[in-house]
């Protein structure tokens, strides 16, 4: 979890909604769950990098729904926004089918038509420490800096999408946050959005760090004779870079050579 995607399994539902932000532990939060609650969990950077190219697009299409739903400079239109709200859980909804829960973004983002949509399941956000969190953040901002990615990942299925992706992420960030680069001031307000649209009673905060007790306790399950799970979100991160920047350089090397050996043919006849 966290390094490989994870398969539906049918007759299985979201029991648990993982709210917190990318690099609080999410893979390790997902690897555990996983363990817990004897099912698939859907964390949204693997499936977004790994998993078929199909997931990448749904969340783009919800994004951009989302988007239209939430967008303050809009005339308020309540039969189309109701629509378009309609069309973007159903979007949601089919793509979390067969998964026992959702963890990193965009679904923790998507906090409150997850529980609109689940509305049994118990909210979890994980957490660490601020300054922690804002490095490995940096660290994800580099591989979108990169000013040759796009046209690297163009000739990748599913991966082609991933920048535009990121930017439809990024609006949804700055509309709930009020910035466009994650700083310590976006951890801060997502915690309080958070506390403002979950019920207290629902809301839990976990750090991975705290091992099995906390997290069984809140799920009111026992305790795996099992040590829990840790998984290196920042070594993740750059294996899964390094692995898409390397097909990318291969496919294209292909793509080259197939076009140099055909220009060849056609100069040489």
């Amino acid at each position: 979890m966290g390094q490989a995607p994870s398969v539906p399994k049918p007759g299985k539902t979201i029991q648990v909604i993982g709210a917190g932000l990318p690099r609080t532990g999410t893979a390790s939060f997902s690897r555990a769950l996983e363990i817990l609650l004897d099912g698939p969990i859907f964390h949204g950077g693997t499936q977004a990098t790994l998993g078929p190219p199909a997931q990448i697009k749904t969340w783009m299409a919800a994004l951009r729904l989302w988007d239209l739903t939430t967008d303050p400079d809009s005339k308020p239109d309540k039969e189309k926004d109701e629509y378009n709200k309609k069309a973007m859980l159903n979007l949601i909804s089919t793509q979390l089918d067969g998964y026992a829960a959702s963890t990193d973004a965009p679904g923790a983002q998507f906090t409150p038509e997850l529980m609109e949509l689940y509305p049994n399941a118990k909210v979890i956000c994980t957490v660490r420490g601020i300054e922690g969190w804002e490095k490995s953040m940096n660290q994800i901002m580099h591989y979108t800096f990169l000013w040759f990615l796009r046209g690297l990942l163009l000739p990748l299925p599913g991966m082609r999408h991933f920048i535009s992706y990121l930017t439809l992420l990024n609006v949804q960030w700055t509309r709930l946050y009020g910035e466009k680069v994650p700083t310590r001031l976006t951890y801060e307000r997502h915690v309080e959005w958070l506390k403002s649209v979950v019920p207290e009673e629902k809301l839990v905060f976990f750090d991975v760090k705290q091992g099995w007790g906390p997290l069984c306790e809140a799920l009111d399950v026992e305790v795996p004779d099992q040590p829990f799970p840790h998984i290196n979100d920042g070594e993740a991160i750059d294996g899964v870079a390094r692995f898409h920047i390397r097909r990318g350089l291969i496919r294209w090397g292909v793509i080259l050579g197939v076009g140099v050996g055909v220009l060849g043919c056609v100069l040489y006849r």
